[in-house]
């Protein structure tokens, strides 16, 4: 599996391309700010053929790009139900601190939007994606993860060494850690995670060393957090 990554804009948002091989199809993860350039020289590098655009969650940091691309090749967006409303209005995600950086800005959504749904497989790019509805930092975050199981991409739930904010409208510290540890912390420790923002990681190297993580409850308990 070919695995292009680079940060983009000025929250350096890991955008990623991945695809069987050169000269295949394509899928986009999280093209945010200043990304487009950067993935049609991705493009053209590999010679890929972009078949759809994985949004992890709908923060503008992830989304901005979304829809030019998208609407450009003529493929579809897919994004969790829960997030799609943030693709007209980012500002809702942000909280009132950060939404002034939009402005008067306005987003459409792209042509064609797909909400993943938790626990399915979307076939795009010659390959089967697990999705797993992981909310927390957003109410409708996804772990995104290729059929070799071998990668996860985590979008803003997990990090090396942390964990995605939890202070904006939709976000639950409980909920998160909930997330990691029901959807990420039951799989093998030779995992890479690859996420949003910042370098890669193990799902290992996470549950031995994240200081958020050092109090994360068993993931198959009930009534974890007191409830």
């Amino acid at each position: 599996m070919l695995i292009a990554g680079f940060p983009a804009g000025m929250f350096q948002t890991n955008c990623y391309l991945v695809a069987e091989d050169r000269g295949s199809d394509a899928v986009i993860i999280d093209p945010g700010q200043d990304a487009a350039p950067q993935v049609r020289a991705a493009l053209a590098e590999y010679d890929l053929t972009p078949v759809a655009v994985f949004l992890t969650h709908g923060h503008l940091d992830h989304t901005w790009n979304a829809a030019e691309l998208a609407d450009e090749y003529s493929i579809p967006v897919y994004i969790h139900a829960d997030d799609r409303p943030m693709l007209t209005d980012p500002g809702m995600g942000l909280g009132s601190a950060l939404s002034s950086m939009i402005g008067d800005m306005t987003f459409d959504e792209p042509e064609k939007v797909i909400e993943f749904v938790d626990g399915e497989d979307v076939d795009a790019a010659g390959i089967r994606w697990s999705v797993d509805h992981a909310p927390g930092h957003s109410l409708g975050s996804v772990l995104l993860t290729p059929d070799s199981g071998e990668v996860c991409f985590s979008g803003d739930v997990l990090f090396n060494g942390s964990i995605g904010r939890t202070d904006l409208p939709g976000g639950s510290h409980r909920t998160l850690l909930e997330s990691i540890a029901d959807k990420l912390m039951v799989r093998g420790d030779d995992v890479v995670i690859l996420p949003g923002h910042g370098p890669q990681t193990t799902i290992g190297a996470e549950r031995a060393s994240n200081p958020f993580l050092l109090d994360l409850p068993d993931a198959n308990k009930k009534g974890r957090f007191g409830l």
